[in-house]
């Protein structure tokens, strides 16, 4: 409500939103994309291997690894989160700096470099960022008095920290901890100690969120106040708690979809190199863009039971039977694509969600992406349902660009698929 957002703002957030900018060079906020407040965004996190620990170590003289890096799409309107771990080793090119992996872009440029070069990976314009450390993961999960995940398989790892049981079980802040960091325990029976690494990290970071979203306000602006001193990030305090409510009811289960960046290993120059893929990338991207999960499916490792992708309700095929007739209004549907009989296709999808629909060509042929047009933020949602509906494109706030004559407009571009 506006009186608890109102009062937990000043009386619980007053001066840390310095804490959680601290450290983050002022440069970020001009690489980043503005967006809507309710419209679906991109978002780097990444996590560090930094603690106070690490930091009164000599040896280590202030340098730290970003072992954690996860391109996430948000989207408040539709409730849905994508979370794609982007492995440390895939090879990017870093201006002046050369040919490196991923993760060196941190430790050369900090936070605005990291957002430059997952852009250029991606081809995301990414909107907002945060890095958490050890010190800080620690505390956030202690602040939820540990989270609900269920292991996978047992992990004995003493460079990750030691022993955590395999099954549904609740973990204290050090046992999630072991979890993320876990390599060696998965080289020793299945190899790709990262690609596993990077499975559990968005699992335990899906049980934070679940956690999180689930509880009060206040619970939720006392997680953001206690790891203040440890999330750096360009988000206010009263943004996030704002992003929070608005996430509150969140299903996880069939809203939280999770995958891998394509890569392909390659050994050159004595290193070992994670290739993007970038055919497959722009795929899952496309699917991503119309509020789709990454993956086409749930993939599940059968030696381990490890969760390395997760489709949800958005899986290929996938239909929303309690939607079927139940909306209301007008769409325009215009085929743009070059593929004949597209439109008409289309606009049977939608006569069958329940609306009338006005179906001809577009102005031109050689629209690239299928693009769902509504005119205010209200509509976000329903619009989001008609993308996944017509299984490509993606979503459009009217800027004024479009001048149509119905509640929405749909323009079919070349990603359609018969």
């Amino acid at each position: 409500s506006d009186v608890c957002s109102s009062d937990l703002v000043f009386g619980v957030f007053g001066g840390i939103n310095s804490a959680l900018h601290n450290g983050l060079d002022a440069s970020l906020w001009n690489v980043l994309t503005k967006v809507g407040a309710n419209e679906p965004f991109y978002m780097l996190l990444m996590g560090t291997d930094e603690s106070q620990d690490r930091q009164d170590d000599p040896e280590l003289a202030g340098m730290f690894r970003t072992d954690t890096i996860i391109l996430a799409r948000v989207d408040p309107g539709n409730q849905a989160v994508s979370l794609v771990s982007i492995p440390r080793d895939t090879q990017v090119q870093l201006d002046e700096y050369g040919t490196q992996k991923i993760n060196a872009a941190h430790t050369f440029g900090g936070a605005t470099l990291a957002v430059q070069t997952v852009e250029e990976l991606t081809g995301v314009a990414i909107s907002h960022y945060a890095e958490i450390d050890f010190d800080g993961f620690i505390g956030l999960v202690d602040t939820l008095g540990g989270i609900e995940v269920d292991v996978p398989m047992t992990i004995d790892d003493e460079d990750a920290g030691g022993h955590v049981d395999a099954g549904l079980q609740t973990l204290n802040s050090w046992q999630a901890l072991t979890l993320c960091r876990a390599r060696n325990a998965y080289e020793d029976v299945v190899g790709q100690g990262d690609l596993y690494r990077a499975a559990n990290q968005r699992l335990v970071l899906g049980a934070i969120l679940k956690k999180i979203l689930a509880s009060d306000p206040a619970t939720m602006a006392g997680a953001i106040k206690d790891c203040s001193q440890y999330v750096r990030t360009d988000f206010d305090a009263n943004d996030l708690l704002d992003l929070a409510q608005r996430f509150q009811g969140f299903d996880a289960e069939n809203k939280l979809y999770t995958a891998v960046f394509p890569t392909v290993s390659e050994y050159s120059d004595d290193l070992w190199w994670d290739i993007a893929q970038q055919d497959e990338w722009d795929q899952m991207r496309t699917r991503m863009d119309a509020g789709l999960s990454p993956a086409s499916e749930d993939v599940v490792d059968p030696t381990t039971g490890t969760i390395l992708a997760t489709a949800g309700d958005s899986a290929r095929g996938y239909v929303d039977t309690s939607e079927a007739g139940t909306h209301t209004g007008a769409v325009v549907v215009r085929n743009g694509s070059g593929y004949e009989g597209a439109g008409a296709k289309a606009g049977k999808t939608l006569q069958a969600m329940g609306f009338t629909t006005d179906v001809a060509n577009a102005d031109s042929s050689d629209y690239s992406q299928t693009t769902v047009v509504y005119g205010s933020i209200s509509q976000a949602g329903e619009a989001g349902q008609i993308a996944r509906a017509l299984g490509c494109g993606t979503t459009f706030l009217n800027d004024g660009t479009y001048a149509f004559d119905g509640d929405y407009l749909v323009v079919i571009g070349a990603d359609w698929q018969d």
